[in-house]
């Protein structure tokens, strides 16, 4: 007899809303049965096939299997599943990967045949499944409003999701679980503590206190498969089966871990996959390691990496609900419960972080630019608008971004466009190498050459006995018979090398070796790279780097493949330029004029250019003024701080002057070194950069020179706040009004007839009334031979000393 499940209280309510609304969000824990229960709920109300997504493919096939088991069925009869590579028709359920549901929406937009689509573990929110809800919400909406739509989820915020489908019923069970004590350390784990050791202590701790019950499973969550097996070593001599699970395994092995227990005690290694979609039966002890990998892509850089980041408190409350869903249970945490708060709520989703190539490709075909779609989380601009950028390199999308007919080809092949694009263009000779790259490195402990995957492909065996590496057999047989099904769909070509083939898929990964001792690579993109200085490839002048660890600066390559430069050229000559390089060297300190062959970042040839443009010498040699800073002489430096004054004329400060070239070009045509620069009299260019009416006005408003009484000009000095000028007293005799800079009164210091500064004013009447009686005093002792009158407006003005003797 079927058991009972919490989700069939709820399950009236869910077929009314869709029967009435033909829409609806279900919400409900872990182990409610949404997954095993809801798809056969419906059949008897849908017309037409009932197509189930979910995340994985395990998942998928595990619920077909589960699904046709309720019925007393094999697969195949009612109850069918797709995934990559591999499907089962069913006549009235279908469970596919939700990447499927794309592919068959595209195909058939209105979705023929099928009565309701059901999102199961919506609050993944893969990139797949966000593009394919807001894809079939479209065409309901347009071709198909009897279709039917089921969002599915555990702990997603059902409000967003039911708001995105125009107020969809919301349907909540609240599922039936056991209580689970919750352990956390002590104390946080001490800075740099790796998780490896630390997972398998507190797995052993967990063994230890719970050894009572051996027919509890153990599930421990750990980041990845590397960790897996690393803690599967460290606890090899525990009394239980050890049993990894995770996705990259073969589906045999899988199994062994969803299998009923035996009498053995069972530890079960898992990565994320193990949250949700899964059901593992008896376990009964959860042990969360707080620690989940995600891939992240830089759009500047046009790399993704993946990184180990901190669950989110959704992710960690689900993996603590596995252990209360047969009996009571316990979870341990690799964390103090202080550091509980510092958790992010939820993951984030893969829309937000995601290399968008594909979904960019999916909606140029779908005819879309994405904004008016019913995305839950709009893609990010600058991630679509790099996507877009690479789509139209390979030819994918014209240059008003619509679709092309190699675009269309690309996105009806099950690859990233990148190895859509190899495949197409390369042939089937590509179908090795594009399922090597669409799957995890093969090779533990491998140099990054890909040639070496590429051999061990063709001959494991061989491979393994020539080579240390270890070889994992299984993935290569999923890279051969994912190869195999590649072949199929890929036209005849000319074979080409690894090299040129890999070049197709990454023409902005090319990398042209540096000078030096050191492997360091600059990419045709612009980034740099490297590789270990002892890989097989550090010698290479040219290679694709097809796999770096992302980092900013300067990634480490970790597969790559060397590329001859007659390939590169073959299937690159429409985009190798020959530019004139004129640039200022600021190692050299001058202008440097090169003739280059460049490909995007790559310089392939250079030599001297002999006859560079003055234009472009001038431009240079201003780039070198950016960084050595404008050298001003005396007259230029008064003329700027008079303009200066004028903000009509425009701004004359060294960071405004640097930013606009064109003023000072045409008084660069000689200037080549750094000494050129420095003796660059910029005098001229100011003038000419004001014009003829603005040094009129600047004359007017702000004159050069004084003009003394005896018809000597002396410069005015505008450096400081009031415009300046020094000259000897005797030069003012008979001056009665202040001299003026428009309504400025001059600052005028009075030098002695040896050229000292003796008085200072910019009240010229006032000092002669004043303190010229003082200066007079002091001054005539001193000066017997230089006039000074009582009366110094009576006296005419003078720079002439008395004859000796009078």
């Amino acid at each position: 007899m079927t058991q009972s499940l919490p989700i069939e209280a709820v399950i009236p309510d869910l077929c009314a809303a869709l029967a009435q609304h033909g829409r609806a969000v279900l919400v409900a824990p872990p182990g409610a049965g949404k997954t095993t229960r809801v798809p056969l709920a419906l059949m008897a109300q849908i017309t037409g096939k009932i197509l189930m997504l979910e995340p994985r493919r395990l998942a998928a096939r595990a619920a077909a299997e589960r699904l046709a088991e309720q019925l007393g069925e094999a697969l195949g009869q009612s109850v069918g599943y797709r995934i990559r590579g591999e499907s089962v028709a069913g006549a009235r359920i279908e469970v596919v990967t939700e990447g499927i549901l794309t592919r068959m929406i595209q195909s058939d937009a209105s979705l023929d045949g099928i009565g309701c689509v059901i999102f199961d573990e919506f609050h993944e929110r893969s990139l797949n499944a966000d593009l394919g809800l807001a894809l079939a919400w479209e065409a309901r909406g347009a071709l198909r409003p009897d279709l039917a739509l089921l969002v599915m989820s555990a702990t997603l915020d059902a409000e967003p999701v039911a708001a995105l489908l125009d107020d969809a019923p919301v349907i909540r069970s609240e599922g039936r679980a056991f209580p689970v004590e919750t352990r956390w350390l002590a104390r946080p784990l001490p800075a740099g503590a790796r998780i490896v050791p630390e997972a398998a202590r507190l797995i052993r701790e967990a063994e230890l206190e719970t050894r009572a019950d051996p027919g509890g499973t153990i599930l421990a969550f750990l980041p990845g498969e590397g960790e897996i097996h690393r803690v599967a070593a460290a606890l090899s001599d525990l009394p239980a089966e050890i049993l990894p699970l995770f996705g990259a395994m073969e589906f045999k092995a899988q199994r062994a871990a969803m299998a009923p227990p035996g009498a053995k005690r069972r530890i079960v290694l898992a990565t994320s996959i193990a949250e949700t979609s899964l059901t593992l039966p008896g376990v009964k002890v959860v042990v969360d390691a707080g620690r989940a990998r995600r891939a992240r892509f830089d759009p500047g850089s046009g790399m993704s990496r993946l990184v180990t980041e901190r669950v989110s408190r959704a992710e960690a409350e689900q993996r603590r609900g596995r252990a209360g869903r047969v009996a009571p249970g316990i979870c341990y945490r690799l964390w103090a419960r202080a550091e509980e708060g510092a958790l992010p709520a939820f993951a984030p989703p893969e829309i937000a972080v995601a290399d968008l190539a594909g979904l960019a490709l999916e909606l140029a075909a779908w005819g879309s630019d994405g904004s008016d779609l019913a995305f839950l989380t709009p893609p990010p601009e600058g991630a679509l608008a790099e996507a877009r950028a690479l789509l139209q390199g390979l030819g994918a999308l014209d240059a008003g971004l619509r679709i092309t007919a190699h675009g269309k080809a690309l996105a009806a092949l099950p690859l990233h466009p990148r190895l859509g694009h190899m495949l197409l263009r390369a042939g089937k000779g590509a179908a090795d190498l594009a399922a090597l790259l669409a799957e995890r490195d093969p090779l533990k402990g491998a140099p990054s050459d890909l040639s070496l995957r590429l051999a061990a492909i063709r001959d494991p065996s061989g491979y393994g006995a020539r080579h240390p590496h270890e070889v994992n057999r299984a993935t290569i047989q999923r890279i051969r018979d994912e190869a195999k099904r590649l072949r199929s769909l890929a036209p005849e070509r000319a074979a080409l090398p690894p090299g040129a083939m890999a070049a197709l898929a990454y023409p902005d990964r090319i990398g042209l070796r540096r000078k030096g001792d050191e492997p360091r690579y600059v990419l045709s993109g612009g980034k740099g790279a490297f590789l270990d200085p002892g890989d097989g490839l550090a010698r290479a002048r040219l290679i694709i780097a097809t796999d770096l660890d992302g980092d900013q600066r300067e990634a480490r390559i970790r597969m790559a493949v060397a590329l001859d430069e007659a390939d590169l050229r073959a299937l690159f000559a429409d985009q190798i330029a020959l530019v004139e390089s004129v640039e200022w060297s600021k190692r050299e300190g001058r202008v440097l004029a090169r003739l280059q062959e460049r490909l995007g970042a790559l310089v392939l040839t250079d030599r001297a250019l002999e006859t560079p443009s003055p234009e472009a010498l001038a431009r240079a040699a201003f780039d070198g003024l950016r960084q050595t800073g404008l050298s001003w002489s005396p007259a230029a430096a008064r003329l700027r701080a008079r303009i200066a004054l004028m903000p009509e004329l425009g701004a004359v400060d060294d960071e405004s002057l640097l930013a606009d070239p064109d003023w000072l070009l045409p008084y660069l045509g000689k200037a080549r070194t750094q000494s050129d620069l420095r003796s660059l009299d910029l005098l001229e260019a100011l003038k000419a950069r004001i014009g003829w009416d603005g040094q009129r006005r600047l004359d007017e408003a702000t004159p050069a020179h004084f003009t003394t009484p005896l018809g000597r000009k002396v410069p005015v000095d505008y450096d400081h706040e009031t415009p300046s000028i020094e000259l000897r007293l005797q030069e003012l005799f008979g001056l009665a009004r202040h001299p003026m800079i428009g309504n400025r009164p001059l600052r005028i210091t009075m030098l002695s007839p040896g050229g000292k500064p003796i008085a200072v004013t910019t009240d010229l009447p006032g000092f002669w009334k004043g303190g010229y009686a003082d200066v007079r005093r002091d001054m005539r002792g001193r000066y017997p031979r230089h006039p000074w009158p009582e009366d110094p407006l009576e006296a005419d003005p003078t720079v002439r000393a008395k004859p000796r003797g009078t």
